[in-house]
Formats: structure tokens, C-alpha cells, sequence
């Protein structure tokens, strides 16, 4: 695990109002609280460093430390630990995985926030007739067209999304068509060495959008490409959510506690909502190695993914959450479904009943972002 890192960002004056807020308060009076993120410093995770640098969880009374995640931390383990964070940020799945009966950790976490109301992930192939020699019959415009073909996915429980669509188009894995565990970017896709490629909206698509086109000397467009997106195709299933583990939260006191981080947490996505660019400058300075333009385009895209949230930021969307379930017990890859206490919603109701602001956007607009030569 790496060492916890305290992200040192400036702080601000906050934009937005929480009633009962406990004013100033003396630094020796704060509780030191942490919270693991899902991934390494990226615009996924803006509205955690907004809530740092704004200043909003100081004005709840915590002194809260964002640890990263990475390839070689899985938050849903190091926040299954009993000496673990308090909190972890992590896809709703991974966590099920290793709550259920048949995990070794035997997890008691519990998603206390639902952050993304949909899913980022896509295939993406390349439209009839584009990409690097182009062959037209690769291209993948549905579930149904992974007969014949090498479908990348990344697994350790990224792939659920793809399979259970394969699935669902009545095709097998191994016998129908061939899965490529692929690296973490899109050299498989531009290489030509699978036929679609899983990606993240907010991520790996942009890489190809940030690629030139070699046949034309510019950067690839949206025509080139033709995606698959897991929201209209019926298997999307949970991704970053706020988890804590159901015996700290027992602890005397420590729900108090929980509502405090989720006040500022939401506060801090509403203020990346409203001031992306900030954001995005907050993001840079947690120490993101990519790009300014890739975080930009990162940015408006996980903003998209939020809002609106029309119950509310942090709302269960409860048909989600059912894909979500009834996916991975199909796969076998719950052996139980999961106890009704997987999830609550009193600590994020009583959080969203603290702020004074627009907690829904439901006018959210999503933005353009221009695209930039290797996201830079």
C-alpha cells in the first residue's frame, strides 16, 4: 500500500452554505478522518481535492487525509481493513465482490454515497472503413457483433459491463468470441491487435480522440470511431460510490462523523459542477501526471455522470443497483445476493438536508471540451 499522501492544495473561500455549520474551527479541534480513492490523482476524483481545498470539510470539524489508489491499491481491501481508512471510494462491484460469503476479507463495507448516477464505460472499435488499415468488418456497433471477435476488457472486475452484454446477446465467451485482458490505454485499439477495446468516457476514449490519424496528419474524431455504450444497452452497473465500514460507522459518534464527510464531499462535486476549470486546476496540483487537456476533457465528463443525480447527489439509483446485482449473480460471481444492509441512504439524506445549494442540477448542461494533441 502506498503511503498516505495529505493532498496540499490552497484553500479557498467556500461558494456554497451549510446550515449548522460549525464555523471556524481550531485546527487542534479537528478529527483527522482518511479516505482512499479509487485510482492515482486524476479529475475522477475532483470534487474529494475541491472539498479539501475549498475548505468545506474544515468547516464540518474534519481534518480529512485523500490516500491514492492505484494499480497496486485496491480501495475496497485497504478500506475493508479494520486499521484501514474510514472511508473508500471504489465501484459499487468490487465491493460486493469481497462482501460477499465466499470473499476471504469477508468485507463489512457499506456504499453510504452514490456518487456516479451512470456508468463510463464503452467498447470502442473503429467505424467502417477508419483506423490505421482499415478493415470495415471490424467494427463492433452492438453486443451482437462480438461473434468472431477480440473483445478487449481490462477484468479485475472492469469486465462485468462487457460479458454480461455478451451474455445477453446469447454469445459465450471462448467459443463465440475471444476475450483480450488489454493494457490500461488504447494501444490494442490503435495497434489493431483487438477489434474493440473497453474504455472509459472520461478517459481512455479521449486517448484516441488525443491520437493523429496517420492517414490524415490530425488527431482522430468521433466519425472514426464507432462505441458501444453500456447505459443504452441495459448492463450498467455502479461505479464510484462512498464506502465505510458498518462497525466503524456503529462506533458512538462516527455516523455524525460520516454525514460530515459526505456534506463536504457533496459540496465539493457541486462546486466542481459549477467551477470545472478550478477543479481541474485542483486536480493538477494533487499531482496528476496527465495532461491539463485530458483532465479538462476528464473533468466534463465525470461532471456528466453526476448530474443531474435527480434525487439528489449521493442517491441510490435503485435499478442500478439491481442490474448491478442481478449481473453479477448471473455470472457467478455473487454466490448470495447481498444483505439489505449493502447499502443506506439515511446518512446521505441527512447530508443533502445540511446544504444549501442545488443538490440535484437538474438544469446541468454538459459542456465542450476541446480536444488536445496527447491531452496536453
Amino acid at each position: 500500500m502506498k503511503h498516505p499522501r495529505r493532498i496540499a492544495v490552497a484553500l479557498g473561500a467556500s461558494s456554497l452554505m451549510v446550515a449548522a455549520s460549525l464555523g471556524t474551527t481550531a485546527a487542534q479541534d479537528l478529527v483527522p478522518v482518511s479516505a482512499v480513492l479509487q485510482w492515482v490523482p486524476q479529475a475522477q476524483f475532483a470534487g474529494y481535492y475541491a472539498a479539501k481545498a475549498q475548505g468545506y470539510w474544515e468547516a464540518q470539524g474534519l481534518d480529512v487525509t485523500l490516500i491514492d489508489g492505484g494499480p497496486d491499491v485496491a480501495p475496497q481491501v485497504v478500506g475493508s481493513d479494520a486499521n484501514g481508512p474510514e472511508f473508500a471510494i471504489s465501484w459499487a462491484p468490487r465491493v460486493l465482490a469481497v462482501r460477499d460469503p465466499s470473499s476471504d476479507l469477508k468485507s463489512d463495507l457499506v456504499n453510504i454515497g452514490q456518487i456516479l448516477q451512470r456508468s463510463g464505460t464503452l467498447s470502442v472499435s473503429w467505424a467502417p472503413g477508419a483506423g490505421p488499415d482499415p478493415v470495415s468488418d471490424t467494427t463492433v456497433a452492438t453486443p451482437s457483433d462480438f461473434k468472431g471477435k477480440k473483445i478487449g476488457v481490462w477484468d479485475f472486475g472492469n469486465e462485468y459491463e462487457v460479458t454480461a452484454a455478451a451474455t445477453a446477446a446469447g454469445l459465450t465467451q471462448g467459443t463465440d468470441y475471444e476475450k483480450v485482458i488489454q493494457a490500461f490505454d488504447m494501444s490494442g485499439l490503435l495497434n489493431r491487435e483487438i477489434d474493440a477495446a473497453e474504455a472509459m468516457i472520461y478517459n481512455e476514449y479521449a486517448q484516441v480522440l488525443e491520437t493523429t490519424n496517420p492517414k490524415t496528419g490530425k488527431l482522430y474524431q468521433p466519425s472514426d470511431l464507432t462505441v458501444i455504450d453500456y447505459n443504452q444497452v441495459g448492463t450498467a452497473m455502479l461505479q464510484d460510490a462512498i464506502h465505510a465500514r458498518a462497525s466503524w460507522l456503529a462506533e458512538a459518534g462516527n455516523e455524525d462523523i460520516a454525514v460530515k464527510f459526505l456534506v463536504g464531499a457533496f459540496q465539493g462535486w457541486m462546486y466542481c459542477r459549477d467551477n470545472p476549470d478550478a477543479c481541474v486546476q485542483y486536480t493538477v496540483d494533487a499531482g496528476s501526471t496527465l495532461g491539463l487537456g485530458h483532465q479538462k476533457w476528464m473533468m466534463n465528463e465525470i461532471n456528466a455522470l453526476i448530474w443531474p443525480s435527480p434525487e439528489g447527489i449521493g442517491a441510490m439509483p435503485k435499478a442500478t443497483w439491481d442490474t448491478t446485482v442481478q449481473i453479477m449473480t448471473t455470472a457467478g460471481l455473487l454466490t448470495a445476493p447481498p444483505t439489505a444492509d449493502a447499502y443506506r441512504t439515511d446518512l446521505a439524506d441527512k447530508a443533502r438536508a445540511l446544504i444549501t445549494g442545488d443538490t440535484v442540477g437538474a438544469d446541468f448542461v454538459k459542456g465542450t471540451v476541446e480536444v488536445t494533441a496527447g491531452g496536453e
